[in-house]
């Protein structure tokens, strides 16, 4: 098996940086020892290899996954990109011209949850129940 230590450990506080410490152990123990292992691709892979290249700004790879994670309907993760993406420096006006792009190429329903959730992390519209 292949030695991740690193790559987790970067990987770790990226997620970190982004999602703050409270909430990404929030979410690393919620997983239970079931989604462990996936926690740990998720860590090592995701934030400590691809989240790490040089090719992307932050802010960039934060407005790519917003467009993602609405385009395929997971409101939950873009919920959790999204304020990455306020993390990592993205506006408001960047998120929105996202979600449109997203309404045109995708269609319109794919926008509208998620244009809802943006507006609420961006601190423009209440949060709802």
């Amino acid at each position: 098996m292949v030695d991740t230590s690193d790559l987790h450990a970067r990987g770790l506080r990226r997620r970190q940086k982004m999602f703050g410490e409270v909430d990404v152990a929030k979410r690393m123990a919620a997983a239970g020892d079931f989604g462990t292992p996936l926690q740990n691709i998720i860590n090592a892979y995701v934030y400590g290899d691809v989240w790490e290249r040089s090719g992307l700004s932050d802010q960039i790879r934060s407005l790519v996954m917003l467009g993602i994670t609405a385009a395929s309907s997971k409101p939950t993760e873009f919920r959790v990109h999204a304020k990455g993406a306020l993390a990592n420096g993205c506006t408001a006006a960047q998120v929105q011209d996202v979600l449109l792009l997203v309404a045109m190429y995708c269609g319109i329903p794919a926008a509208i949850e998620t244009s809802k959730i943006a507006a609420e992390v961006f601190g423009e519209a209440p949060a709802e129940g």
